[in-house]
């Protein structure tokens, strides 16, 4: 497990907030060309306008090097959530990034799951969810709260994580966050 420090953490913000800047004109970010951010970890990107949603996406699973999955990711953000309109150039200096950087999910029981802590990914005859450990904490759910909101955001109905072939994994984060004034109790690194 690789441990982040603050300073990476600032770092990879400012790489976010580039890739997204960069875009309006066409251009590439500046993908830092040391070995740094070089091993493979699972990344989300949350973008947050006055305290709301405005996009979020990542990828759950190490499948690319870090400074790529955050490229990715950030663009991902910005410019392809389905559930919102792409970020406009005028409301870039309104929105905060937010960098989650996953530690490999484990498979887990519905009782296993620790609130503020854990993140989750469900799948259910394929149909599959995820929600990042900061929404719980966030939204103030109980452990059973979680578990009806991650059937929900895989589109199953709310008490499907009662049946005996749901499949749930838990995950911790790293949480990176410019907007200061809002740090979520789980992240120790800020």
């Amino acid at each position: 497990m690789v441990k982040l420090t603050k300073e990476d953490g600032k770092e990879l913000l400012n790489l976010a907030r580039e890739v997204i800047t960069k875009n309006f004109s066409g251009e590439e970010a500046n993908i830092p060309k040391n070995n740094k951010f070089d091993f493979k970890k699972g990344v989300f990107v949350t973008l947050k306008k006055n305290n709301e949603l405005r996009g979020c996406v990542g990828l759950p699973y190490p499948i690319l090097p870090l400074k790529k999955a955050i490229v990715k990711a950030a663009r991902s953000a910005a410019f392809e959530d389905p559930r919102f309109q792409d970020v406009k150039k005028e409301e870039l200096k309104e929105i905060s990034i937010e960098i989650s950087t996953l530690e490999i999910p484990k498979e887990c029981k519905s009782d296993d799951i620790e609130i503020g802590k854990d993140g989750l990914i469900c799948n259910f005859r394929g149909q599959t969810g995820l929600l990042l450990p900061q929404v719980a904490e966030e939204q103030d759910m109980s452990r059973e709260q979680f578990l009806e909101a991650i059937c929900g955001k895989a589109g199953l109905p709310k008490d499907t994580w009662e049946e005996p072939d749901f499949k749930l994994w838990k995950f911790q984060c790293q949480i990176f966050s410019e907007n200061e004034k809002n740090p979520h109790k789980n992240d120790k690194d800020k």
